[in-house]
């Protein structure tokens, strides 16, 4: 039996007459209408296999024309499109959700050319990201902390059964999304350490679908944003609010391209298909000025702890061996 996806179905009241009162958000009078049909529309992409993360972002920004367009007229909405204040890029996202409606509906739409430009990412530093994860609580900064060692989609992190991971080994596996491919890979003793502390009443390892009020991604990526402001506030560093989810899979694909310069490693790593998406995340970026943490290793044990937390290995000096961290 389907269920209706969280974001297809209509919205309260409130926030239509919200909405009203913003010059920017003045809905058209085909609206009522087409929230009906979108309704069908995303059902419909529910039978067809479509992920709900999918159809919920086309319903949303389906819903988000409909409001200032008349959707049922495709000429009206690329004149929208014309004046909309969005960028190159978002402009491609809704034309690509644009042509699927469309050729649901069986109505013609001359695809207009809107080109998506590629921006260097934002890349904070490790500190930065320590600095982050001190001041999540414990299942938020486990997530994140999951994210940074592995370079995981975060849908791939929010599938993570407790059945995943192996302790004795320290090692996990990841279940792929968006058409990836599967991984494993060996994850930190700090990382374990943080996964033990935590509940395991069921058998996700972040959420619980049946008991918990937060059932969704987007619901646990709100509650992220939160406690992401809070602690930016705290420690007065506004680099901080420009951390997300992908941003931790681009920090890791880079520093990773940066140490090996190998990208069908990095390729391994995301779990793409083609080598064309890894691209995206490997970026020339200079690190010649960035500051290092330096940690020396007496015994093999040291040595171990040090690589599984991220550091890399120097030279050896004094028989000693050095290491060292971009902070």
């Amino acid at each position: 039996m389907l269920q209706k996806v969280r974001g297809v179905g209509f919205e309260p009241t409130k926030h239509r007459a919200h909405r009203k009162e913003n010059p920017r958000q003045v809905e058209s009078p085909s609206f009522n209408q087409a929230q009906s049909d979108l309704v069908t529309f995303g059902l419909w992409m529910q039978r067809s296999g479509y992920r709900p993360s999918t159809t919920m972002s086309c319903i949303k920004a389906l819903k988000a024309v409909a409001r200032r367009s008349c959707i049922f007229d495709p000429e009206s909405v690329k004149a929208y499109l014309v004046s909309a204040e969005m960028t190159e890029s978002r402009k491609q996202t809704v034309v690509d959700h644009l042509v699927r409606y469309y050729r649901w509906k069986g109505l013609a739409f001359n695809r207009p050319r809107y080109k998506r430009i590629e921006l260097l990412p934002f890349i904070p530093t490790q500190t930065e990201i320590d600095q982050l994860i001190s001041g999540l609580s414990p299942k938020w900064a486990a997530f994140v902390e999951f994210m940074k060692e592995t370079a995981c989609r975060p849908s791939e992190a929010w599938a993570l059964r407790w059945s995943d991971i192996d302790k004795e080994r320290s090692q996990v596996r990841i279940r792929p999304q968006k058409n990836g491919r599967p991984r494993q890979f060996t994850i930190s003793e700090q990382l374990v350490a943080m996964l033990e502390r935590m509940q395991h009443k069921w058998d996700y390892v972040f959420h619980d679908p049946n008991r918990e009020p937060i059932k969704s991604l987007d619901d646990f990526r709100r509650t992220f944003i939160r406690q992401r402001s809070s602690k930016a506030k705290q420690v007065n560093n506004q680099r901080l609010l420009q951390i997300t989810f992908q941003t931790l899979r681009h920090f890791k694909a880079t520093m990773e391209y940066h140490r090996t310069k190998d990208i069908l490693y990095v390729m391994q790593l995301l779990g793409h298909r083609s080598i064309k998406n890894t691209l995206v995340y490997t970026h020339l970026i200079n690190f010649e000025n960035e500051q290092y943490i330096c940690k020396v290793a007496s015994t093999i044990e040291d040595a171990k702890s040090l690589i599984q937390n991220g550091f890399e290995y120097v030279t050896d000096v004094a028989d000693v061996k050095l290491f060292r961290i971009r902070k």
